[in-house]
């Protein structure tokens, strides 16, 4: 698919920048939005939270009940996780790391769903092509320009925030999507707004966004984010719970790209996830009950250990599904096993289930999008039935 920009695309594109460069002065940074014309079930909101640098599923949910995980991990894990608490058990198989404490009390309280073995129709290992192909919902890199999350919100008319400096490509497409990030900055030059207000005032429709970007920095003037994950999380949920803010949110953590050291590494990055995800809900609080969130990652990484104590990139990985309405309390897979002969290219967990038949169910209930519109203009390609994932 391209994608081709008219005069007025330029323009809107050009008043983004002068917006952002503004607002960035003020104690939040917002990028130029379009109006915000959502409908539908109020109440939902959707949060999708991207791993970027490939997140090593076996050891965020090791299958320890494997008779191949032994031989591939066991020993090594218990050589350098002397001093680390014990996976947090789920069920005869899996088991959450040590770490994911909040996760495994949602998953006690049946309010998370772990599906593993999952990845995108990606076959390659570069993080770029991967995390492309991921974040547009398309069969192969590149074929797509805009995001699966910007296309699902144009057709349902819903506003999005990234809690992130730059648009990601998951949500481009989408003209009702924002993006916000903590700033120390002075204050706003009023003058300069009124002259930009007064410069768009002759075109309605950039006039008509400008307002809305305002409207959007009223919003965030009380926002006090700061640095981390876990601050990040709480003004999101904040911005989620506003009764005329955004009902979907996007944010992202990285440096999963665990080559050496992992063990370490791991138990921060998974306890920073962890902390994070717990203050999102805290920040929600009733709205916690009609909540969807998304974790997911652009690939997973090799099942045996490297020779510096890390894993290499690889292919199936692990995805998360929370919130108030989930049926959790289960690990959802079609698991290939451990033994050498399972693996992918003898070295990687083999995916058994399409990422996107995690993220299409969720955009229909958030969106109340069709199958047929999903498959036309979301997920073009994508066929068969998506998972069940809501209580019913």
């Amino acid at each position: 698919m391209s994608t081709f920009f008219s005069r007025r695309d330029s323009l809107r594109w050009l008043g983004a920048a002068a917006a952002t460069a503004t607002l960035g002065a003020g104690p939040a940074r917002l990028a130029f939005a379009a109006p915000s014309l959502a409908g539908g079930a109020d109440e939902r909101r959707l949060v999708v939270v991207m791993l970027r640098g490939a997140l090593d599923g076996l050891a965020a949910v090791p299958a320890v009940g494997d008779p191949g995980w032994a031989t591939l991990r066991g020993q090594a894990d218990a050589d350098a996780a002397a001093n680390v608490a014990a996976p947090l058990p789920l069920d005869a198989t899996f088991a959450l790391h040590p770490a994911l404490t909040s996760l495994h009390q949602w998953f006690m309280q049946k309010e998370l769903l772990v599906v593993h073995a999952t990845a995108s129709g990606y076959r390659e290992r570069s993080h770029f092509d991967a995390q492309q192909m991921l974040e547009s919902g398309g069969e192969r890199p590149y074929a797509l320009t805009t995001g699966w999350l910007g296309r699902a919100l144009q057709a349902s008319r819903q506003s999005a925030m990234a809690m992130t400096a730059s648009m990601p490509l998951a949500l481009r497409g989408g003209d009702a999507s924002s993006t916000w990030t903590p700033s120390r900055g002075a204050g706003n030059d009023q003058d300069l707004l009124a002259r930009v207000a007064q410069m768009y005032s002759g075109d309605a429709a950039l006039h008509t966004a400008f307002t809305h970007a305002m409207g959007q920095q009223d919003m965030a003037k009380g926002a006090k984010g700061g640095p981390g994950f876990a601050s990040l999380t709480k003004q999101a949920g904040v911005f989620l719970s506003e009764a005329k803010g955004p009902r979907v949110a996007w944010l992202e953590v990285g440096g999963w790209d665990t080559h050496n050291a992992q063990t370490g590494r791991l138990q921060r990055l998974l306890g920073e996830l962890d902390l994070g995800l717990a203050a999102l809900r805290a920040a929600l609080g009733e709205h916690w009950a009609h909540t969807t969130v998304l974790v997911m990652t652009e690939f997973g990484r090799t099942a045996a250990y490297n020779g510096t104590n890390g894993t290499d990139h690889g292919t199936g990985s692990v995805a998360f599904v929370a919130g108030g309405d989930v049926a959790g309390g289960r690990v959802h897979t079609d698991w290939p096993g451990l033994s050498r002969a399972s693996l992918l290219d003898g070295r990687d967990l083999k995916p058994t289930l399409d990422i996107r038949a995690v993220l299409a169910p969720s955009l229909q209930r958030q969106f109340g999008l069709s199958t047929a519109a999903l498959q036309s203009s979301v997920f073009p390609g994508l066929t068969g039935r998506g998972l069940d994932v809501w209580r019913s």
